[in-house]
C-alpha cells in the first residue's frame, strides 16, 4: 500500500533532503529579523495605552493635549521626638527641599508648612514635588534626588527621610527585575539542559533542543520590534515571550527527538524514522502550535492594548518555534544521523538503550486505571475540583508599588507610614478637567465647591491640590482618597467622586468634562473591562480549541473531552493561585507573602495561556493512542499502548516546562511570582495527573465512542477498517518492514 503522507511529513521530508538550504536559511532568517528589529527598535507602551474606562479617556485627554502628566513623588520627615512646630524640624523640611530643589529634577515642590501636611501627631510631615521632564524616563533620571535625600538624612540625625513615588517604586520595580531576570534565564537554559541530558543520555541530543529554542527566541525577539510598531508592548513582554518560547521550543523538538530515537531504537532505517518522527510526532507539533498560537489570539478580544502586546509575542515565538521544529530540526538530524546520540552518559544512556529495545510495561498506575477507570476518573475529578475550590472567592485587583515590589525592598515600609499617617497620599484619584475657559468664574466656583464637598464628604484626606493648563484649559486636581488607596473604604470614596460629588460641582458647568483617573480609579476600569472580555475570549479560545480537536482528530467526543479536561486544570490551577497568594496557604514556600489578591490580568492570562499550553501533551498522547486504535488494537488496548508510548516523553517535556516556570516564580516581584508558580504547578497537574490518570480513564470508560463523528460532520462507519490496514507504525510493536502508515 503506498504510504500516505500529510504536510509536515512532506515538510520534514523536504527539509531532510534539502539540509543545507534548510540551515542555512534557518540562520539567515534569525539574523535577518534580529538586525533588521534591532534597526527599527522596540516600540513601548505609553502610560495612556494602558488605560480603559473613564481613567483612560482622562489619560487620553491629558495626551491630545500634549500633556505629559508628571510623575509624583512624596518625601516623608519623621521623628519620634521632635514634632513640626519644633525648629531642628523645620530645619530638616527646609534642608531637605532645598537639596531636592538643587537636582533641578524637581517642579511644583510643596513643603508640608505650605499644604499642612502633617500627621495628627505632627510627628511627620509631606514634602511633595513632580519631576521634571518626560515622565517615562524619570526612574532613569530620579537617582539625584534619591542622593540628596539620602545626604541630607545623614546631615539631619534628628529626623528619618524616606521617598516614595511613580518614579522611585518603578526604579524600585527595575532593580529588582533586572539581577532577578538575568538569574532566571540563565538558570533556566541549565536546568532545563540537564533535564534533556538525562531524558537522552547524550550531550548533542541534549544540547539541539535548547540551542533551536534560544534561536526560536532570539528570532522572536526581532519580529516583536517589528510588530511593536504596530502593536506597542509592555516593558516585560520579552520575559514573557523567552518564558513561552524557552518551554515550548525545548517541547518541540524534544517530541520529534523521542519519536525518531524510539523508531530507530526499534530497528527502522534512519531515513524511515525521521519520515515516521515528521510524519506523527512533526504532525502534533504543527497542531500544538497552531492551537497555542489561535489561543493567544483570543487577548486580542480583552480590549486591553498590553494583551495585545503578550498576544503578538507569544504568537511569534511560538510560529518560530514551529518552524524551526518542522525544518531545520529534521535537517540537523538527517546531516547527524545516528552522531545525534553522541556524547553518550554510559549511565544514562544504556538504561535508555534498554528500555527502547522492547515493548514498554504497564505500570502499576497504568493498569490500575485501565482495570478501573470509572474509580480513577472519579477520583482524579475530585483532587483536581478540590484544588479548584479556593478559587470561588478568587479576589483580583491591580496591585499597587508596595505589593508588586519583594517584601524585603526599603520602599515598602515608607510607602506604608505614608499611607497610615497621610491616608490617600501614596496613589490619591486625579480629577481631569477641562472646560470651555479653564479660568473663568464658573470654573473656579465649581473647583472651589468641588473640593469643599469632598472634604465635607469624609471621604477624602485634606491635601486637594489644583493644577492648571491654562493654554490647554485642562486642570488636574489631585484628591487623597480615605483608606490605604485599595481597600473597600477607598473604592467606596473613588465611587462617591464619580457618582455624586464631580456630577454635583464639575459637570455643572456647560461644556466642561471632568473624569476621575488615578491608581485606584485605572485598578477598578482594569478590572471591569477585564470582567467584560472574559466572556468573549473563553468563549473564543474553547470554540476554536474545539474545532482545531474536530479537525485534527475527525472526533467530536475528543473534541469535547479535550475541552472539559483543559477546563478543570486552569481551575485547579485558579485554586492553587487563590489558595497561595490571597489566602497565604503555604506562601512563605514560595519565598512570599501573600498579597491578598491575584493580579487582575493573572486569571485571564494563566487561561489563554495553559489553554494553549496544555494541547501539547493532549495532542500528542492522543495522537498516538489514535495511532494504535487505527493499527487495529482495541479501544482499552489503544490508549494502554499511546499512554505508555508518551509517558517518558510527556513528563520528560512537563518537567522541563515546570522547571522553567518555577525558575520565574523565584523571582521577587510580585506578578512574576503569581506567574510563575501559577503555571508550574498548572503544568505539573496537566502533565500528571490529568495525562495519566484522567484522560486514560476517561478513553477507557469512552471506549470505541472516543472516535465518533456524527454523519452529518462526514462521520463513516468504515473510518477505522480503512485504516487499519495502513496505519502508523506503533514503537513497541512489531509490524513487517514496509507497512504503510497513515495519520
Amino acid at each position: 500500500m503506498a504510504r500516505q503522507s500529510n504536510f509536515a511529513a512532506r515538510l520534514g521530508e523536504w527539509s531532510a533532503q534539502h539540509r543545507k538550504t534548510a540551515v542555512f536559511g534557518w540562520i539567515i532568517l534569525v539574523v535577518l529579523v534580529t538586525v533588521l528589529g534591532g534597526m527599527v527598535g522596540q516600540k513601548s507602551l505609553t502610560q495612556a495605552d494602558y488605560g480603559t474606562g473613564e481613567s483612560g479617556k482622562a489619560a487620553q485627554v491629558l495626551k491630545d493635549a500634549g500633556i505629559n502628566d508628571p510623575v509624583n513623588e512624596l518625601i516623608l520627615v519623621h521623628s519620634d521626638a521632635l514634632t513640626a512646630d519644633s525648629a531642628e524640624f523645620r530645619g530638616a523640611v527646609q534642608a531637605t527641599a532645598d537639596a531636592v530643589n538643587k537636582t533641578g529634577l524637581a517642579e511644583n515642590l510643596r513643603d508640608p508648612y505650605t499644604t499642612q501636611a502633617f500627621s495628627a501627631d505632627k510627628h511627620s510631615a509631606l514634602i511633595m514635588f513632580a519631576v521634571t521632564g518626560d515622565p517615562d524616563t524619570a526612574a532613569d533620571r530620579i537617582d539625584p534626588v534619591i542622593t540628596a535625600v539620602h545626604d541630607t538624612a545623614k546631615a539631619h540625625p534628628q529626623v528619618t527621610l524616606g521617598e516614595f513615588g511613580g518614579a522611585t517604586a518603578l526604579k524600585g520595580i527595575n532593580d529588582s527585575l533586572g539581577d532577578d531576570f538575568a538569574r532566571a534565564e540563565l538558570t533556566a537554559l541549565p536546568v532545563a539542559l540537564g533535564i534533556l541530558l538525562v531524558v537522552f543520555g547524550a550531550f548533542v541530543a541534549a544540547v539541539l533542543p535548547v540551542a533551536l529554542a534560544v534561536t526560536a527566541c532570539i528570532g522572536a525577539l526581532g519580529l516583536l520590534a517589528l510588530s511593536s510598531q504596530a502593536v506597542p508592548v509592555d516593558g516585560m513582554t520579552n520575559s514573557v515571550m523567552f518564558l513561552m518560547g524557552l518551554a515550548v521550543g525545548v517541547d518541540y523538538c524534544l517530541f520529534y527527538l523521542r519519536r525518531e530515537r524510539e523508531e530507530r531504537a526499534a530497528g527502522r532505517d534512519k531515513a524511515t524514522a525521521l519520515r515516521i518522527a515528521a510524519h506523527t510526532s512533526g504532525h502534533s507539533v504543527m497542531v500544538s502550535g497552531l492551537t497555542v498560537m489561535v489561543a493567544m489570539a483570543g487577548m486580542f478580544l480583552s480590549g486591553l492594548t498590553v494583551f495585545e502586546g503578550f498576544a503578538m509575542a507569544t504568537i511569534e515565538v511560538v510560529a518560530v518555534a514551529v518552524v524551526g521544529s518542522m525544518t531545520v530540526l529534521p535537517a540537523l538530524m538527517s546531516m547527524l544521523g545516528d552522531k545525534v546520540a553522541a556524547g553518550r552518559i554510559p549511565w544514562i544512556s544504556k538504561r535508555r538503550q534498554a528500555a527502547a529495545a522492547g515493548p514498554k510495561p504497564a505500570n502499576a498506575l497504568l493498569r490500575g486505571v485501565l482495570a478501573r477507570p470509572g474509580i480513577f476518573a472519579a477520583l482524579a475529578a475530585a483532587v483536581l475540583l478540590a484544588l479548584a475550590l479556593p478559587a470561588l472567592g478568587m479576589k483580583t485587583e491591580k496591585l499597587g508599588m508596595d505589593k508588586l515590589l519583594p517584601s524585603d525592598n526599603p520602599l515598602i515600609p515608607v510607602s506604608q507610614q505614608i499611607d497610615r499617617e497621610f491616608p490617600g497620599s501614596p496613589s490619591p484619584a486625579t480629577v481631569v478637567v477641562k472646560a470651555d475657559t479653564i479660568d473663568s468664574p464658573q470654573v473656579a466656583k465649581s473647583i472651589e465647591d468641588f473640593k469643599q464637598a469632598a472634604l465635607a464628604s469624609g471621604k477624602t484626606g485634606n491635601q486637594i491640590d489644583v493644577r492648571y493648563w491654562k493654554d490647554k484649559n485642562i486642570a488636574e486636581i489631585s484628591v487623597p482618597l480615605a483608606g490605604n488607596g485599595t481597600d473597600a473604604t477607598s473604592k467606596a470614596a473613588l465611587s462617591a467622586l464619580r457618582g455624586q460629588i464631580v456630577p454635583q460641582t464639575l459637570k455643572t458647568v456647560p461644556g466642561t468634562t471632568a473624569l476621575v483617573a488615578g491608581d485606584l480609579a485605572f485598578s477598578v476600569d482594569y478590572n471591569d473591562q477585564l470582567d467584560r472580555s472574559i466572556v468573549p475570549v473563553f468563549a473564543f479560545v474553547m470554540g476554536v480549541t474545539f474545532l482545531l480537536m474536530l479537525f485534527s482528530f475527525r472526533s467530536l467526543t475528543i473534541s469535547i473531552t479535550s475541552i472539559l479536561l483543559n477546563l478543570l486544570s486552569v481551575a485547579a490551577a485558579y485554586g492553587v493561585m487563590t489558595a497561595v497568594f490571597q489566602h497565604g496557604w503555604g506562601a512563605s514556600i514560595v519565598g512570599t507573602k501573600a498579597p491578598g489578591a491575584i493580579e487582575s490580568w493573572m486569571p485571564l492570562f494563566v487561561f489563554v495561556v495553559l489553554f494553549g499550553l496544555s494541547m501539547d501533551y493532549h495532542v500528542f498522547v492522543v495522537s498516538r493512542i489514535r495511532e494504535a486504535y487505527l493499527s487495529g488494537k482495541s479501544s482499552r488496548e489503544a490508549v494502554g499502548l499511546g499512554i505508555r508510548n508518551t509517558a517518558g516523553v510527556v513528563t520528560s517535556a512537563g518537567l522541563i516546562m515546570v522547571a522553567v516556570f518555577a525558575v520565574f516564580g523565584t523571582l521577587g516581584m510580585q506578578d512574576f511570582k503569581q506567574l510563575g508558580i501559577g503555571l508550574a504547578v498548572a503544568v505539573l497537574l496537566d502533565a500528571t495527573l490529568v495525562r495519566a490518570v484522567l484522560l486514560p480513564a476517561v478513553m477507557a470508560l469512552l471506549g470505541d465512542a472516543n472516535w465518533y463523528l456524527p454523519r452529518w460532520l462526514g462521520g463513516r462507519r468504515t473510518t477505522r477498517a480503512a485504516h487499519a490496514a495502513g496505519a502508523a507504525p506503533v514503537a513497541g510493536d512489531r509490524e513487517p518492514a514496509g507497512t504503510a502508515y497513515v495519520g
